[in-house]
């Protein structure tokens, strides 16, 4: 039997993987349709973020490139990751969700579908960067094994940050 490509998301908290939930979905973009409500969450999130263009030609790579949303009970966007496979390896680009919607377990729970996805695919360790500043976004994926491996001096602007290198190198143990 084929597991379904959604996963529900019901009030109540499911031991191990999320905090409490309120009715909310999470599965991958096929459609451009959507890409406004991805690039509300992007605004609000990030100081530099990607265009329309960006998320467009991103959409352009299936099989390498994709785009996971979750969604609240009337399917608004209300957090979203998107990554690229590449061979053996997970390149997390972009993991936002909507300020109103955090702390809630959304970015955990896209995480953690984005992550056990990657194993299915024939993934084995990810890889992303985060400003050295982001306390929450480090507690995040270090609960998932990430850890930190190099440093790119000034990768960030506005204002002007290190990113941090982190890397799991055996995603299927992190979840």
């Amino acid at each position: 039997m084929r597991r379904s490509t959604r996963y529900q998301c019901e009030d109540r908290r499911v031991i191990g993987d999320w905090a409490m939930a309120s009715g909310w979905t999470i599965e991958p973009l096929t459609s451009p349709d959507e890409i406004d409500e991805i690039l509300a969450v992007e605004r609000s999130s990030f100081a530099n973020p990607w265009t329309r263009e960006m998320y467009l030609a991103e959409l352009d790579h299936p099989g390498m490139s994709f785009l996971y949303v979750a969604r609240d009970p009337h399917r608004r966007v209300i957090g979203f990751c998107s990554f690229w496979r590449v061979l053996d390896e997970f390149h997390i680009n972009n993991l936002a969700v909507d300020p109103a919607r955090r702390r809630l377990g959304v970015a955990r729970a896209l995480l953690t579908r984005v992550l056990r996805d990657g194993v299915q695919m024939g993934a084995r360790r990810a890889t992303l960067e985060v400003r050295r500043s982001n306390d929450a976004a480090r507690q995040l994926y270090a609960h998932f094994g990430f850890s930190v491996a190099g440093v790119r001096r000034n990768y960030y602007t506005s204002p002007v940050e290190d990113a941090l290198v982190l890397w799991c190198e055996r995603i299927g143990n992190a979840i």
